[in-house]
């Protein structure tokens, strides 16, 4: 049942939003793994005396070189240890924990300057403030790193450095690039490893994972990057265990995969040993479910059965519920409450009807009929709970519910096959003038502005930190818009609608593409090499190989230039699987990019953004007049229907698009009418009588060899015939005609031959008067002439691309020089 319902594909919305949030509970599991490093409250620099620390203040590497500050430092240390002396304890820290500061970092400065002026001496704010770096500095002294986070001096990360680790401090800034090091993110990066080693005491190469995670938590998020940036330094030098966590990004908003009991404490439920069985079942039923699954039937089970129950029958406890309970709650299910904003800006609360409704009682239903088959092998266990299920076969059928998906999905695919061309033109577009924006950014003078494509901007009047070229800029509007990002969301967009156009995947294996998903295969007849893409397994547990097409070999050789470091090779780096809520092995992903110092996969919802901005641009509009949305998933629909409908084998289609069962395949296509498949259902069950049944459910050798060698009999003298797969040539081999012609360029010579050969016997048949030959030649010589331009054109595109050598990335500064991106359309 459990598959049935996935095969649907119907949400299981929560009932209330009174439910406890699993935000943040990876990190509890991370804490205790890692702990931080314990807040000490006696340490032998600690325990000297005021004689003693005043002493070390004068030696280096604590004495300072200019004569004032040094001055200021002396009495400002001198002021604060006697200030801490009035306060119990018997080492300086303990003194500093009994003070007002740790508990006023606003207002401590104050306090303390307060006592020193009653006491009879002259300081001011500074003094205090350089008095409190010294006593830091000399490890006397340990603030809580939110402590010095809220009084982060700008003295603070190279006093720390000099007096506490220069070694450890050098070391991690030689490990950084020019481009890292000239950022303001950097800066503050290094002042938080400052904080750190100032909190907890030791060097760079003393901080833990711990630390930084417990730092991590008390910080905001929009003060958090810093702390983010500094662990993935750390954690790229290997100072941490290979099973530290990938990033501390969205740390505080992963839930990680959690135990039975904590899913369903979520829900609140009162009855505790109701509660206690469904943990049960779910523990039961946990080894044979993926995590999202358990997950579904948690929220089913405890918050939409259970807990509806009980706020509408209290004091129930029992599964053996009151017919007039069972009703209720089957109504209540079978609707939803939906808010609607209203054409004049206000939000209405309509009820419309649950799709999903049939998916919960389903689940229920399992429930019962689970426990009272367990019951028979386990009675002291599940005996107590059997009852009577309350939900008969019929309520769960969904037939209809699939008829309605049906018709729902081929609906939105007969939508959009028509506009894809306009897609994918508009997002070809976009990259150009995206590229040739940046690329005018780049060639401005800084402080002028400059116009391309229509518009004006104006460049900012200095290079970056870094001395690279800065990538914001603002338009005539006085917006600021930032072209660099704008270029990557556009490749991106483009990359994406290619990719899925041209190979029919799922959203989940086209996050999962890396560079060893690109392999060769080499034909036993021909020796021809034939580029595949490697899908990993994903939904069906099943790998497959797609041919790349030379459209599709373009594309995936942009993304690879595009994501190489300067090395040449490609990061490897971690992914986060949202639906296991685990993280994936190390690998050289295709989707990703870097951001802040940071080599980060693409996430879902920036390609989403990214493919709604190019429907924008399009202007496409929906039956309804609204703007016309495209998901992933639509891609593999269309993929699916176009192949079928150009004389694709339904069950070739059904292996290249993964499918367990070719039901699924002939779903997806749309544009069959319903007495066609049938047809061909009853042919392939015709078949079936005649041969083995394990023909039709795996591709043979012979079906395969026929596939391969449709592409082997494409060779031609002049190049390949671009025809599609079980289609004959419709202009009776009369190739110089044919559009579907890819002249190889290396046979050029070829086709000029033909061109001078038709031009002399056009002359010839016109000197002659030979009209009824004259026509026939001059729609070839024309045919031949066009395919050397357009032979012309691409070997023109290539040389350019050839020439702007090797893309780089661009974060927030690239230099002067930096090469221009690859155009689409254009391979390596």
């Amino acid at each position: 049942m459990t598959q049935q319902v996935q095969q649907l594909d119907v949400d299981l919305p929560e009932v209330d939003g009174d439910s406890l949030s699993l935000a943040g509970a990876e990190v509890i599991s991370l804490l205790q793994k890692f702990p931080p490093r314990p807040l000490l409250d006696t340490w032998p620099a600690t325990s000297a005396s005021r004689e003693a620390v005043i002493e070390r203040l004068r030696q280096p590497p604590l004495r300072l070189e200019r004569t004032a500050s040094q001055s200021s430092r002396l009495v400002g240390a001198r002021w604060l240890l006697e200030w801490l002396e009035t306060f119990p304890g018997g080492t300086w820290q303990q003194r500093w924990l009994a003070s007002p500061a740790p508990e006023a970092p606003a207002d401590w400065r104050d306090t303390a300057l307060d006592w020193i002026l009653q006491s009879g001496g002259r300081a001011q704010i500074g003094v205090v403030s350089s008095g409190l770096l010294a006593l830091v500095c000399a490890d006397v002294v340990r603030p809580h790193p939110s402590w010095l986070s809220t009084n982060g001096s700008r003295y603070l990360r190279p006093a720390i450095a000099a007096a506490r680790d220069p070694e450890g401090f050098n070391l991690l800034e030689a490990s950084l690039t020019a481009e890292e090091l000239g950022t303001a993110d950097s800066s503050r990066s290094m002042k938080t490893l400052a904080q750190v080693v100032a909190a907890h005491g030791g060097g760079i190469r003393d901080i833990q994972v711990g630390d930084l995670l417990s730092l991590r938590l008390d910080q905001s998020r929009t003060t958090s990057r810093s702390t983010q940036i500094a662990y993935q330094w750390l954690r790229r030098l290997g100072q941490f265990p290979h099973d530290a966590p990938a990033t501390l990004r969205h740390l505080t908003v992963r839930t990680g995969q959690v135990s039975t009991a904590e899913l369903v404490d979520r829900y609140r439920i009162q009855c505790r040993p109701i509660r206690d069985l469904i943990v049960d079942y779910l523990d039961e039923r946990r080894p044979s479910v993926d995590y999202n699954t358990l997950k579904q039937m948690s929220t089913v089970l405890a918050n939409n059965f259970w807990r509806n129950v009980e706020l509408h029958t209290p004091g129930v406890s029992s599964l053996n519920l009151p017919p007039e309970a069972v009703t209720e709650w089957k109504a209540r299910i079978a609707t939803k409450i939906v808010r609607e904003r209203q054409s004049d800006g206000s939000v209405q609360e309509v009820v419309k009807p649950r799709i999903g409704a049939p998916a919960i009682l389903m689940l229920v239903r399992a429930f019962y009929l689970d426990i009272a088959h367990w019951a028979a092998d386990e009675p002291g266990r599940w005996g107590p709970w059997v009852t009577r299920c309350p939900i008969s076969s019929d309520e769960t059928s969904i037939k209809k519910l699939e008829k309605q998906q049906k018709s729902r999905s081929d609906q939105r695919t007969r939508e959009r096959l028509p506009v894809l061309p306009t897609l994918i033109r508009v997002a070809e577009r976009r990259l150009k003038e995206a590229s040739i924006r940046l690329e005018a950014l780049y060639a401005a003078p800084f402080g002028s502005s400059f116009e391309v494509l229509g518009e004006t901007f104006r460049k900012s009047k200095g290079a970056t930190r870094s001395g690279g070229q800065p990538t914001h800029t603002y338009d005539s509007h006085g917006k600021r818009r930032d072209l660099g990002a704008e270029e990557k969301r556009a490749f991106w967009a483009w990359a994406t609608i290619e990719i899925l156009r041209h190979t029919g995947i799922r959203s989940e294996e086209l996050f999962e593409l890396s560079h060893h998903s690109i392999i060769q295969y080499k034909l036993p007849t021909t020796g021809e090499i034939v580029p595949l893409l490697h899908i990993a397994p994903s939904k069906t547990e099943e790998e497959r190989l797609l041919l790349i097409s030379p459209e599709l070999a373009d594309v995936l050789s942009a993304a690879v230039y595009r994501v190489r470091g300067r090395d040449g090779s490609i990061p490897v780096i971690p992914s986060y699987d949202k639906h296991e809520r685990t993280w994936n092995s190390p690998m050289p992903l295709l989707y990703q990019w870097n951001a802040t110092g940071e080599d980060r996969p693409l996430s879902v919802n920036t390609i989403r953004q990214a493919i709604d901005e190019t429907l924008e641009a399009s202007g496409l509009e929906d039956k309804a007049g609204k703007p016309l949305k495209f998901q992933p998933h639509d891609f593999r629909r269309i993929f699916i229907t176009d192949a079928i409908l150009n004389g694709m084998p339904p069950h070739i289609a059904q292996i290249i698009a993964g499918h367990g069962n070719i039901n699924t395949t002939m779903g997806y296509n749309a544009v069959y009418p319903a007495a066609a498949i049938e047809a061909h259902r009853a042919f392939i069950a015709r078949r079936r009588t005649l041969r083995p049944a394990e023909e039709y459910r795996a591709v043979t050798s012979e079906e395969w060899e026929e596939f391969l060698g449709h592409f082997e009999r494409r060779k031609l003298s002049m190049g390949t015939c671009g025809r599609a797969y079980g289609t004959d040539c419709i202009h009776e081999h009369a190739c110089i005609r044919c559009p579907v012609l890819i002249v190889d360029p290396d046979e050029r010579h070829r086709l000029e031959e033909v061109h001078e050969n038709l031009t002399a016997r056009l002359a010839e048949a016109i000197r002659e008067g030979w009209l009824a030959d004259v026509e026939g030649l001059e729609v070839s010589q024309a045919a031949a002439k066009e395919k050397l331009a357009r032979l012309d054109a691409s070997q023109a595109r290539r040389t350019t691309m050839v020439d702007l050598g090797i893309p780089t990335f661009r974060q927030l500064s690239t230099p002067p020089d930096a090469p221009a991106k690859c155009a689409p359309g254009t391979g390596s």
